[in-house]
């Protein structure tokens, strides 16, 4: 059989077969590209919503543990409270127990004691406070300060509140002489120390009861 000769009409018509079939081909191939796309883009909303969902469980499930969690540091927080209260109580009635007849052998002729004595000046509505514990002997009162554990801080801030009643009582006329004593069931040996630097007494627990510490040599109370 002889082979046609080619002609240019024929070569023209090869040519175009072959860039329509090429062309046919890039538009297949474009068309599952768009496919493949559209799956894929479908598939991952797919794992986008899952996981956000997930995500929202999650988070549900956060707050809940976590308000749960709120709640019952708050209760714990409460019950410290009213523990830590209970045993400031307790210490307050041992120390004022016992306490009498040790600043009396320090030559205070205590009279009265009074427990939680408020003050406050009648000018000044911010100058206010209270006295754990009020020991009275005529012209010498003794305000004592009780902790549960005593701090440097704590020191401080019955100074400050001595200030306060002197003012107080200056406005009112009372010419007492006040001095300062602090009180703990624990109370390091650098806190009495500086306790001793500002002139007051230490009543520290011995065993079952409340003792004043020795005083250290050359000692001398301070008054205000």
């Amino acid at each position: 059989m002889s082979e046609q000769p080619l002609t240019y009409e024929s070569v023209l018509a090869l040519i175009r077969e072959s860039v329509w079939e090429s062309e046919r081909r890039m538009k297949e191939a474009d068309r599952r590209s768009e496919e493949s796309r559209a799956a894929f883009d479908q598939h991952m909303e797919k794992i986008d919503k899952k996981f956000a969902q997930e995500r929202e469980e999650a988070a549900r499930e956060w707050e809940k543990r976590n308000a749960e969690l709120n709640r019952q540091m708050k209760e714990t927080d409460k019950k410290i409270s009213a523990l830590g209260s209970r045993i400031g109580e307790i210490i307050e009635c041992m120390v004022e127990g016992g306490i009498v007849d040790k600043f009396q052998a320090l030559d205070y002729e205590i009279m009265q004691c009074g427990r939680n004595v408020k003050f406050w000046h009648p000018k000044t509505a911010d100058i206010r406070g209270e006295i754990d514990l009020f020991l009275e002997n005529g012209d010498t009162a003794i305000l004592v300060e009780v902790k549960t554990t005593l701090e440097i801080a704590d020191v401080r801030q019955h100074m400050e509140r001595l200030e306060k009643f002197r003012l107080c009582a200056d406005a009112k006329g009372d010419k007492r002489r006040f001095v300062g004593a602090v009180a703990g069931a624990v109370v390091e040996e650098k806190v009495k120390k500086f306790i001793y630097e500002n002139g007051m007494y230490v009543i520290v627990q011995s065993g079952e009861a409340f003792e004043i510490e020795p005083l250290p040599e050359g000692f001398k109370a301070k008054e205000w």
